[in-house]
């Protein structure tokens, strides 16, 4: 905007003035040509009249290019000045942030001018807008650059005042700034990849929300009466779809109500995942461990499930106890559970004839993410937990975690240490023998540096 503003200052003026004199000039020019044409022709005096007229001539055309001069190709006396209103719009650029704001407002003609009237009157710029209807009004979502001098409450005080009702207002970043269309159109293609990225799709789609996926039977196997209805139940905070896998899908925001619009798209994913069927990466990582042996780390599903329980049949009860924290009678029940894209990502380790002998797990616990090891007595203390850990603590930060926890015993030094070695900041709380340890996702994790060599290979 600057640089044309700059461009137009810079254009010679037109003045009214200098055509009015041109067009004078030659109708004088053309009048004194014909009553001299006529007198010479007509009169003895026609020579001087002919001198008398091209003095005439000369003069005029000496006055016409001074006068000329002086008022119309004169060059600009100062140099152009850069608008005083770019420095202040930089300023105004360098002192902003980023909200993003809901308001109710009725829907009648002039509602949303009022809102806007208001936003230009403090200065606040309108960089999207979404309209979500509702039977009793419009909810209207605004990506909004403000001074940094207004504060939310002023910023929600003035809406109120213009006609917006429950408003709520949050601070907003760089990665709000991707229009609706394109985030959608991203979290659809994750979920079309990967069956584990549903969650996680959703979670990014709503907001701050907690989902929980509660199964149709329990792990005792008794139904938990939990199924939705296939087109879903909307119910203010709280959102229930059908989960493809089985069960239900809960879906809580108890700060900020859903809308039919938002309904309408987290039904849409699980749709897409239903269409789909049981998905996973096919991609597999190849490591060669420092005795020489090499392993193959690659994600797992259910149709691992044969393979897990053989795996723990190998296990021996205290490896067992340490990891689901006393005995185990069902595992098939729990590796049903351990195993489903729905609950989070499962990492499995496979030696070079193809037996399981790991298990790692990254499982979402309504806002908070779980990590959880097996590793078969024989392959143990060989550096695979750290290298399993490592590897989930990075998916965890790729999917947006603040923080993972693990929770185990006292007595499991293997877990603890593998837990230090991320090199991550570390909370500890015991409680009657149970220790839960939580690493804050604050730098990059760090994984072991046993395992060496790996390369990659895709199936």
């Amino acid at each position: 905007m600057t640089d044309v503003t700059s461009s137009k200052s810079t254009r010679r003026p037109h003045h009214w003035r200098h055509d009015l004199i041109e067009l004078a000039a030659l109708f004088t020019a053309v009048v004194v040509a014909d009553t001299i044409a006529k007198t010479i022709v007509k009169g003895p005096d026609g020579p001087y009249l002919l001198v008398f007229s091209a003095i005439a001539l000369i003069a005029t055309a000496a006055f016409h290019t001074w006068w000329a001069r002086r008022h119309s190709h004169a060059p600009p006396r100062t140099a152009t000045a850069v608008p005083p209103t770019a420095s202040a719009s930089d300023d105004r650029t360098a002192e902003t942030l980023l909200w993003r704001m809901r308001t109710t407002v009725d829907d009648a003609p002039g509602s949303l001018a009022a809102l806007c009237t208001v936003l230009a009157r403090l200065g606040v710029d309108i960089l999207t807008l979404q309209t979500h209807p509702l039977t009793d009004g419009t909810v209207d979502e605004f990506l909004l650059r403000a001074p940094a001098s207004l504060s939310a409450d002023d910023l929600a005080r003035e809406i109120e005042a213009a006609g917006g009702r429950d408003t709520w207002t949050e601070r907003a970043d760089a990665h709000d700034l991707v229009d609706t269309p394109t985030r959608v159109l991203g979290l659809a293609a994750r979920t079309a990849l990967d069956a584990a990225e549903l969650p996680l799709a959703l979670r990014q789609l709503l907001g701050r929300c907690t989902l929980h996926s509660v199964p149709a039977v329990s792990l005792t196997g008794r139904p938990t009466g939990e199924q939705a209805p296939v087109e879903g139940v909307l119910e203010e905070t709280v959102m229930k779809l059908r989960d493809p896998s089985g069960g239900t899908l809960l879906i809580e925001r108890p700060y900020l109500p859903f809308t039919p619009t938002e309904f309408a798209r987290a039904r849409a994913l699980v749709e897409l995942d239903a269409r789909l069927g049981p998905r996973v990466p096919r991609s597999q990582d190849v490591l060669t461990l420092p005795e020489g042996n090499e392993i193959t780390v690659r994600r797992a599903d259910q149709r691992d499930r044969a393979a897990a329980l053989a795996m723990h049949s190998r296990c021996s009860t205290r490896t067992l106890g340490l990891r689901y924290h006393g005995p185990v009678g069902d595992a098939d029940r729990y590796l049903d559970h351990l195993l489903s894209p729905r609950f989070g990502r499962t990492l499995a380790v496979q030696t070079a004839s193809g037996r399981l002998v790991a298990l790692g797990h990254l499982l979402w616990d309504g806002d908070e993410t779980e990590v959880a090891l097996l590793v078969e007595d024989d392959w143990q203390r060989r550096g695979i937990g750290s290298e399993l850990l490592g590897r989930l603590v990075a998916m965890a930060e790729e999917a947006g975690c603040e923080s993972v926890y693990a929770v185990t015993q006292a007595s499991n030094t293997g877990m603890v240490a593998a837990m230090r070695a991320l090199n991550l900041p570390l909370d500890y709380q015991i409680e009657e023998g149970t220790l839960v340890i939580t690493a804050r996702l604050a730098s990059t994790p760090r994984r072991s540096e046993q395992p060496q060599q790996a390369r990659r290979s895709e199936r």
